[in-house]
């Protein structure tokens, strides 16, 4: 079951993001007034598409009108929300991203946690002024935790010196739809950012504090709860992903079964 108030809580914050962005966002202000949607409830004989989720594709066209009339980020930023869904670090550890060349560091990591990216093709010639940070960091016996694909970490793990390789942590990335038994691994989507993560109890949880998601006959649909702009609200992560959002047993906080 649901902790006491998670529900509730979790719910409020989805309605108070859509009446904003029904508002203020050019986006979602036509489409739901096309589909006969307003504040959130659909208007009766009216029935919307897929109940009000968009994909991926509609989003990516329409960029510009994902900012409110205010202003704002036009950008998509993949590393939102990878602090929140670490688990605690000690004071000085190195979150590395394994990404590609250009890509931001992460902005929301824990105090005193740094944060860097680095290139997956850029370490083939050792040469990497990333790379060597990161092995003087594990050769001092501190802290270094790579993020990224299952193929990017193994590259990594080869980059390195055999000793300070077997000190690296990792955290592997899976999207929606290639969830599996764990031990560990982050849930991410491109333009979304990191949703939540593999769970001490055997789950994969939300980051239910900035990430809302709810079934629809399309698939998950998914909303930033704390991000002004670009919007995203009821997203259809990876086309539309059939799965559940239950309770976890154990924490009452939202898990999703795919």
């Amino acid at each position: 079951m649901w902790s006491h108030g998670v529900s509730r809580l979790w719910r409020a914050a989805y309605l108070r993001t859509v009446r904003s962005t029904f508002a203020t966002v050019p986006f979602y202000r036509y489409r739901w007034a096309v589909d006969g949607r307003t504040d959130p409830v659909l208007v009766p004989g009216r029935t919307g598409t897929h109940g009000g989720a968009v994909s991926p594709a509609e989003v990516e066209s329409a960029q510009v009108d994902l900012v409110p009339l205010a202003g704002g980020r036009l950008e998509a930023d993949p590393s939102r929300g990878l602090g929140p869904v670490l688990r605690p670090l000690p004071p000085g550890a190195l979150v590395a991203v394994l990404d590609e060349a250009g890509s931001r560091p992460p902005t929301d990591l824990p105090g005193r946690v740094r944060g860097c990216v680095l290139d997956p093709d850029g370490m083939a010639d050792g040469a990497s002024v990333v790379l060597a940070e990161l092995t003087a960091t594990l050769t001092r016996g501190g802290t270094v935790l790579a993020v990224g694909t299952d193929k990017h970490l193994i590259r990594l793990a080869g980059a390195l010196p055999a000793e300070p390789a077997v000190r690296l942590g990792r955290r592997p990335l899976r999207e929606l739809d290639q969830l599996d038994g764990g031990p560990y691994g982050l849930v991410h989507d491109r333009m979304l950012g990191y949703l939540g993560a593999f769970g001490a109890c055997g789950r994969w949880h939300l980051d239910w504090h900035r990430v809302y998601a709810r079934e629809t006959d399309a698939g998950l649909a998914f909303t930033l709860l704390r991000q002004d702009s670009p919007r995203f609200v009821d997203v259809l992560v990876g086309g539309g992903v059939r799965g559940r959002v239950v309770p976890c047993p154990r924490h009452g906080t939202p898990v999703v079964l795919t």
